[in-house]
């Protein structure tokens, strides 16, 4: 069972907020390893993925089509968090952003692909 639009916009939003906000109470503990800092840039990855989820909806939502302005849109959001923390953890987020978007968009082909099957049968 998948959540609509509208209900998906504020899972997203609230994520982006918890994310962001434990991120920057940690950003010390972040920036004091390596390991940790690569744990930062990931997490600023994740702030990526929600924030393009909230955007692809709240344009679902509004009639419109989300396109590359949304990815990149989300993609500086996240890395200036990631610069909060450690210039190295821009670099990490961008890498495991990459990763991310890949996998989505994997993801997401696989689920159209499934739909236009399903309205091709009946």
């Amino acid at each position: 069972m998948a959540a609509g639009a509208g209900s998906s916009m504020l899972y997203s939003l609230l994520l982006f907020l918890v994310i962001l906000s434990l991120q920057e109470m940690y950003r010390g503990k972040l920036a004091s390893t390596k390991l940790f800092t690569i744990l930062g840039g990931f997490t600023s990855s994740l702030l990526f993925l929600v924030l393009l989820t909230f955007i692809g909806n709240f344009q679902e939502s509004n009639g419109m089509k989300t396109g590359w302005g949304a990815v990149v849109l989300a993609e500086v959001v996240a890395l200036i968090a990631a610069g909060t923390v450690h210039r190295v953890c821009i670099t990490t987020c961008f890498l495991f952003s990459a990763g991310l978007l890949y996998e989505v968009n994997k993801l997401s082909g696989i689920a159209q692909s499934k739909v236009e099957s399903k309205t091709r049968r009946h």
